[in-house]
């Protein structure tokens, strides 16, 4: 199988430069050079894909560590990602991926039909694009899609949202469910510590709430001092209401040093509770706290009645009070999500495989 495969979002410059339209940056390119994601490059006059079929590995988690808490909970997922990445967080938490700029880090190789296969034979109900952002290997990732679909699989975006219009649209007609990370609040943050757009990001939130049928959670990583007010928190809590609607889910996650802020301490708890309030008096209904243990905030609570309706200790479920339908079992009141008629079981295993068996 060809590592390099032929793309279709670029153009030709005046200059002699082809330019890279899958994302916002619009690298412009020489030949031999790479885009800043490192994976696209130009070839022959065009812009290839030079990791097809490339994995830094596989591993089975449960959906809830995506994190995706109303999206089949404690079902597994199959979970890999690529190399490289079209943002430069200075945060990142999974930098020696998503920064990498050494092949070697993609020691493992899979086909999509492989993928769909060891999916499907592992009993995982779900595939992940992950620990580092799908768009920039979107067409293997479509392509895994696609031999999911064709299994009963579905997929799963963990992604940042910087993305151009007209790929976007094509990369999420194949997905089922996606957790954005909507990293901060301000243009501020996001040209200094993420060398990306805000703005990019909100178009792709309102793009995937209102135009698909994708399942949609929001991811934001609270950094001390970076993006934890209480006036960012509010500004942001009040933007999903009134752009996305109330039953988005919102995780709050704990930072933790790493990459280039080792010199900033950890989120403290109650940083993450605050948040957490905040959003809820900005009328969201479904919020959580991540990287925590935190059971209450965790869990998920009927908005009209106030029942636990799933209990979460980590990643195991301690409370399930959903009927069939993913109704409140006391009011009966819908919660907004997909959810199987019983609880999963995964819990909060984490598995590597080797997808070697499942190849043909």
């Amino acid at each position: 199988m060809s590592n390099n495969v032929a793309t279709r979002y670029w153009h030709a410059l005046d200059d002699g430069r082809v330019q890279c339209d899958l994302c916002p940056r619009f690298c412009k390119l020489r030949e031999g050079q790479r885009g800043m994601c490192f994976v696209r490059a130009r070839e022959n006059d065009a812009v290839v894909l030079t990791t097809y079929g490339r994995s830094s590995g596989f591993c089975i988690d449960p959906i809830e560590k995506k994190p995706l808490n109303h999206f089949y909970p404690s079902t597994p997922v199959l979970s890999f990602g690529t190399a490289g990445c079209n943002l430069a967080c200075k945060f990142c938490q999974n930098w020696d991926i998503s920064k990498s700029r050494e092949t070697d880090t993609l020691s493992a190789e899979a086909s999509p039909e492989t993928i769909a296969r060891a999916a499907a034979g592992t009993g995982c109900r779900s595939v992940a694009f992950t620990y580092n952002d799908p768009v920039i290997f979107h067409e293997y990732a479509i392509d895994v899609a696609k031999a999911c679909r064709e299994q009963g699989i579905h997929s799963v975006a963990v992604t940042a949202g910087e993305v151009c219009p007209e790929p976007r649209t094509e990369f999420y007609a194949h997905m089922d469910a996606a957790n954005v990370d909507l990293k901060g609040f301000t243009a501020e943050f996001y040209r200094n510590l993420c060398k990306g757009s805000l703005d990019a990001v909100l178009d792709t939130l309102k793009f995937i709430r209102h135009e698909t049928s994708v399942w949609l959670e929001i991811t934001t990583l609270v950094i001390p001092d970076a993006n934890d007010s209480d006036e960012e928190i509010d500004a942001e809590c009040k933007w999903i209401a009134e752009n996305l609607g109330t039953d988005v889910p919102l995780h709050f996650s704990a930072f933790h040093p790493d990459w280039h802020m080792r010199d900033v301490p950890p989120t403290p708890p109650a940083t993450l509770t605050r948040a957490r309030r905040i959003a809820m008096e900005n009328g969201l209904r479904y919020v959580y706290v991540g990287n925590v243990h935190d059971e209450s905030g965790s869990s998920t609570y009927c908005h009209a009645c106030g029942d636990k309706l799933i209990g979460r200790d980590w990643y195991v479920l301690t409370t399930w009070n959903l009927d069939e339908s993913g109704a409140c079992t006391r009011c009966g009141t819908p919660v907004p999500g997909h959810f199987d008629a019983q609880a999963g079981e995964w819990g909060a295993r984490r598995v590597a495989i080797d997808l070697a068996s499942f190849a043909r």
